[in-house]
């Protein structure tokens, strides 16, 4: 299998793109997405984040904060910059303890916040409501 890419068959239309660094929270939710029917594709630092959103097109982006090759703010910054790439819906991911970082992500354009570990029920709670409904129901 591929690392940077997991194609589902069961909602082939919604990709996820997990923007993180570590290996094993990438693969819990990588198998905990695809087990929900999401093709997933992983990248490794802030510069494959946004580069893979602009290739790939996915519906939503989890991006760390925290990643090499720049940081998660950057990584937003120009995916909310980008014509290609601004209507995605972000969320950030962090494992910081920073009470203000929720908020700060959000003026920055995130959809929302996950702290690490991440909840898989909320987090796929927050993808179902705002992922393209036709998308959705085309998968029944």
């Amino acid at each position: 299998m591929r690392d940077f890419l997991h194609e589902s068959f069961l909602m082939p239309d919604l990709k996820i793109l997990i923007a993180d660094d570590d290996p094993v929270l990438t693969a819990t939710l990588s198998g905990a997405l695809a087990s929900r029917g999401y093709a997933v594709v992983i990248a490794r630092d802030a510069m494959q984040a946004f580069m893979f959103a602009v290739q790939q097109q996915p519906n939503a982006v989890l991006l760390d904060i925290n990643m090499p090759a720049g940081t998660g703010h950057g990584a937003l910054t120009r995916l909310q910059a980008s014509a290609r790439t601004s209507s995605i819906p972000v969320f950030v991911m962090s494992g910081s303890t920073d009470l203000t970082l929720p908020a700060t992500v959000r003026a920055e354009g995130a959809k929302g916040f996950f702290r690490k570990p991440v909840d898989l029920d909320a987090l796929c709670a927050r993808l179902e409501e705002l992922l393209p409904s036709a998308a959705r129901s085309s998968s029944s």
